[in-house]
């Protein structure tokens, strides 16, 4: 048997187009064509149709008649041609035909010879309907190709508009990606067989068709696709969810087939689809078919994923953050068989995804990653590029040559709570919002088992924020017990109870607080099962999502109007009780809530380590005192909890708790 050729590598910059379409004309060779007809013709007008010899009036023609030089002439059915004898030389002549009746006579006359003309103007009648005909058909092509944004015209409306990379084009690898060492480890495999498809399908194995990362925003789940697609050298295909949706019925399942086909004939390859919930949401029946379009098009992405053959080659890679809207027969095996998640990174991933983004910048002497690492809980890997470059800009902002450990607090205190601004406040409202912000830091520190105090600011920021109060844990947290709940909601009443105590009234600036203490105690009665009353129940079911702060649906669960106001009763119980222990704290530590509103006001910012100078030294605060939680009753916190950046009307509370 005679040894089979190499097949030659995947490359579009070599001219390498297998499996695809033959390309279509681009638009400007067309127009040229056209052009180079429509000057053919016009040349062929010219010389052909035109008439010969010199052009004179009729006037003329018959003054030269009666003179006796018209030798001939040829009667037109719009011209006379004919030849003048002047002598030895004779010239040709052209004149417009007049309606003159004694003409013939006139040339019998005077002996001139002359005879008739019959005119074939199927080439003048051609050209009348050609022409314009052709003027009107370039000018419709062109703007229907203008409108319809892409080459092809309405032929292009069913192909995919997939970004297509070479396997030499991908240039990021699994160093490039730091903060997801599970997710990594799970997608080598599928890098191995990428690599090594024998290794598998010689065992009998087949290599799952589909893989589905899902995640927060930002956490790399784009980067780790293209970091498998560049470890195993192989055409990555990058596209989007709602590129397959246009206004055209039809079209989405269109793409999908020459989508697998491209894919098909590069094979071994990748195929990227982010934001993969715009395509494959779950069916609905509607009465009027509104979706009926997306339907087909995730119908069509389930009949090709089914019967799509994995000893091919063909991975195709989802992403999503909102993997409980996806339709349950895209995750059975045989489609995206398996699913990685993708979270927010720990202190030793932020640490590494931070020593990634901070190669390209002049880093400081002064600057610890570490801490860095440890101040910002809760940050994805997006927010850290976001983070290194917002340090550098502030830098740059001085004309500094280096960045500095000053730029990335700066930097931190900006992302979080927002830019600073630069107004005037009256005395009365700085006071108020010095006693407001004191309220939240005093309870936070005498109450045991919550994130230390990091900063005090009386500092407007972000939008409409006067001031914040800033919590940074000293470890990452996976799990919330009842009373560290009950401490968040008396340190989120604590600066409305300060207000109480030293003003006897209460601003506007409590709105926010009220709204996520409220949510939390909600969530502890309703979600948690942390009511004694109505006990270990879960009322209004799994109604967010898992990586998006936004709830799933507004409605009410399923319970009966007496359990709704048994809910309310134990609501406004938690938030009482959580009332009035902030009260009995700030009443104790009235003499301290003096002092540090009085600070604030003349340095605006405290650091928590100056706050706690306040205290008595037998006050119990730091990691030394902070319980491990070893039950492990779930491994998600409410979502109230989870980020407790505020937004509040008059001024603002940022109680910041980044854990993610």
């Amino acid at each position: 048997m005679a040894p089979q050729k190499p097949t030659p590598r995947f490359n579009p910059r070599a001219g390498d187009r297998r499996g695809q379409r033959p390309l279509t004309p681009r638009p400007s060779s067309s127009l040229w064509y056209g052009l180079a007809f429509v000057l053919l013709l016009g040349l062929a007008q010219m010389y052909y149709l035109t008439p010969t010899g010199r052009s004179i009036r009729y006037s003329e023609f018959k003054t030269l008649l009666k003179t006796g030089q018209v030798a001939d002439v040829t009667i037109g059915e719009q011209v006379i041609r004919g030849t003048l004898n002047q002598g030895d030389d004779k010239r040709q002549f052209t004149t417009t035909r007049v309606d003159d009746p004694k003409l013939t006579e006139e040339l019998d006359a005077k002996g001139v010879k002359y005879n008739g003309e019959l005119t074939n103007r199927w080439l003048p009648e051609l050209l009348g309907w050609i022409v314009p005909l052709l003027f009107f058909v370039a000018i419709w092509g062109f703007f229907f190709r203008r409108m319809s944004g892409a080459e092809g015209g309405v032929m292009s409306f069913a192909r995919s508009r997939a970004k297509i990379y070479a396997d030499d084009e991908v240039k990021v690898r699994f160093s490039d990606v730091a903060g997801v060492d599970e997710a990594e480890d799970e997608l080598k495999e599928i890098v191995e067989f990428l690599k090594h498809p024998k290794k598998y399908t010689n065992l009998g194995g087949r290599i799952p068709k589909g893989v589905l990362l899902v995640g927060p925003p930002g956490t790399g789940k784009t980067l780790l696709a293209r970091a498998v697609a560049g470890e195993a050298h192989v055409p990555f295909f990058s596209l989007s969810g709602s590129e397959f949706v246009e206004m055209f019925v039809g079209v989405g399942a269109a793409r999908i087939r020459d989508l697998f086909q491209q894919a098909e004939a590069k094979a071994p390859c990748i195929v990227f689809i982010d934001e993969l919930d715009a395509l494959g949401k779950v069916r609905v029946q509607s009465p009027i078919g509104s979706h009926e379009e997306r339907e087909q098009t995730l119908n069509q992405l389930l009949s090709e994923m089914d019967g799509f053959d994995s000893r091919k080659g063909v991975i195709i890679m989802g992403a999503t953050n909102r993997p409980e809207v996806l339709d349950p027969a895209l995750l059975r095996p045989g489609r995206f068989d398996r699913q990685v998640l993708v979270d927010k990174p720990d202190v030793k991933g932020r640490e590494d995804i931070l020593r990634i983004h901070a190669k390209g910048v002049k880093i400081a002497a002064d600057v610890d990653l570490k801490v860095i690492a440890a101040r910002t809980a809760g940050f994805a890997g997006a927010d850290l590029a976001n983070l290194v470059n917002e340090a550098a800009l502030l830098a740059a902002r001085v004309d500094k040559t280096e960045v500095g450990m000053r730029d990335f607090e700066s930097a931190i205190d900006r992302l979080i709570a927002g830019l600073e601004k630069k107004r005037v406040m009256s005395v009365r409202e700085r006071e108020i919002v010095a006693y407001h912000e004191s309220g939240h830091a005093i309870v936070a520190t005498v109450l045991p088992n919550l994130d230390p105090v990091h900063k005090i600011s009386i500092v407007q920021r972000g939008f409409g924020a006067l001031g914040y109060t800033m919590q940074l844990p000293l470890e990452d947290r996976y799990l919330m017990q009842r009373r560290d709940l009950e401490s968040q909601l008396a340190v989120l009443l604590g600066g409305r109870t300060a207000e109480e105590i030293a003003l006897d009234e209460i601003s506007t600036g409590a709105q926010n607080d009220l709204q996520r203490a409220t949510d939390i105690a909600r969530a502890m009665v309703t979600e948690f099962g942390m009511s004694d009353s109505l006990g270990a129940i879960n009322y209004d079911g799994n109604k967010r999502s898992r990586f998006l702060d936004i709830p799933i649906g507004p409605e009410r669960g399923l319970y009966a109007e007496d359990t709704a106001k048994k809910i309310d009763a134990e609501i406004k119980r938690i938030l009482t009780e959580a009332h009035d222990t902030a009260r009995q704290i700030l009443s104790e530590h009235r003499e301290t809530l003096e002092r540090v509103t009085r600070r604030l006001l003349d340095v605006e910012v405290m650091e928590g380590e100056e706050l706690r100078q306040f205290f008595d030294c037998r006050l119990r605060t730091g990691p030394t005192n902070r319980r491990r939680h070893t039950t492990r009753h779930s491994t998600q916190k409410p979502q109230s909890a989870q980020n407790q950046t505020g937004f509040l009307c008059g001024f603002r509370e940022f109680c910041v708790d980044r854990r993610g």
